[in-house]
C-alpha cells in the first residue's frame, strides 16, 4: 500500500509492505516522474485543489452585451444628426464633431434644443452640464474598480456612459473595467456612426420625431435599470427616484430632476 510521508522535506509516497515489491525498493521515495507512469493519482500536493469563487459571475462577451444597446444608440444618433443638420444654428459638421468628442446623447439634445429655440451658448452649456452631473456619482462608483494610472483612468472615463456602466456592473458594487471599455467603445461607434448617417441621409430619413424615439429612450433606460431591481431596497430607491423626478419636471430646469432623483440612492445607506 501507499503510506504518506509528512516528515520529509519533500512530500511524497514511500512503498511499504511485501505486496509492493522486493526489499530493495521498500522505503524508496515515490517521485513525481514515477507517478506520471502510474495510473494511481495522489491527492493535490499542496492541499485541496482551488475552487472557483462562488460569487464570481460567468464571463460575458462585452461586444455581445453592447450590441443590442448600440442598435438603439445608433437610432438616437441618426435622430440627432438629422435634427442638427437641418438647424442653421448648429449644422452637420458641428453635430459630428460634438458626437465624437462629447459622447453624451441627452446633453447634446439639450444643447441642440436650446440653440434651436434661440438661446445663447452659455444657456446651452449650462443645460448640458446639469444633465451630465449624474456622471459624478457614476464616476465615484466606478473609480475603485480601476487599477490603472491617472492617464488610463482619464481615457477609460471617456467611455463611461449610462449603458456601458450598466452592463459592466457586477455584484458587490464592483465593475468589470474591460467590459466597460469594450462596450463603451462599441456604443461610441454606434453613436458617432448614427450621427454621420443622420447628417448625410437626413433628407431621405425625414422627420425623426415620427419614429417615436422619445418612447424608445424611456424604454432603453427602463431596460438598464430593470436588472438592478433584485431586492426591496433597490425597488424602493427606484420608485422614490422616479417620484422625485416626475414631481420636479414641471417646476425646475432640465437636468435638475435627474440630480435630485439620484439623491434617492442614499436610501441604500440604511442599515449598512
Amino acid at each position: 500500500m501507499l503510506r504518506r510521508v509528512t516528515s520529509l522535506p519533500v512530500h511524497g509516497w514511500v512503498e511499504s509492505g511485501s505486496v509492493m515489491g522486493n526489499s530493495a525498493t521498500r522505503g524508496r521515495l515515490w517521485h513525481p516522474r514515477a507517478m506520471a507512469l502510474d495510473d494511481r493519482q495522489p491527492h493535490f500536493p499542496f492541499g485541496e485543489a482551488p475552487q472557483p469563487r462562488a460569487d464570481d459571475e460567468p464571463a460575458r462577451n462585452p461586444i455581445m452585451l453592447a450590441l443590442p444597446l448600440a442598435a438603439a444608440i445608433g437610432m438616437f444618433g441618426i435622430s440627432f444628426g438629422v435634427l442638427a443638420a437641418s438647424d442653421p444654428a448648429f449644422g452637420g459638421v458641428a453635430a459630428i464633431v460634438m458626437s465624437a468628442t462629447t459622447f453624451a446623447g441627452s446633453a447634446q439634445f439639450a444643447v441642440l434644443s436650446v440653440l434651436s429655440a434661440g438661446g445663447n451658448a452659455v444657456a446651452a452649456i449650462l443645460a448640458a452640464v446639469l444633465l451630465n452631473l449624474r456622471y459624478l456619482p457614476i464616476g465615484v462608483s466606478v473609480a475603485p474598480s480601476m487599477r490603472s494610472g491617472a492617464l488610463g483612468r482619464f481615457l477609460a472615463s471617456q467611455l463611461v456612459v449610462d449603458e456601458s456602466w450598466a452592463v459592466a456592473a457586477r455584484r458587490g458594487g464592483r465593475f468589470d473595467i474591460r467590459t466597460l471599455i469594450v462596450a463603451g467603445a462599441v456604443m461610441w461607434l454606434a453613436w458617432v456612426g448614427g450621427t454621420v448617417i443622420g447628417v448625410l441621409g437626413g433628407s431621405a430619413i425625414g422627420d425623426p420625431n415620427s419614429l417615436g424615439l422619445d418612447g424608445g429612450l424611456a424604454a432603453l433606460f427602463l431596460a438598464l435599470v430593470w436588472p438592478q431591481l433584485g431586492d426591496r431596497r433597490s425597488q424602493l430607491v427606484a420608485l422614490l427616484g422616479a417620484a422625485v423626478a416626475l414631481g420636479l419636471v414641471p417646476l425646475t430646469p432640465a437636468g435638475l430632476p435627474i440630480i435630485a432623483a439620484a439623491a434617492a440612492a442614499l436610501v441604500g445607506l440604511w442599515h449598512r
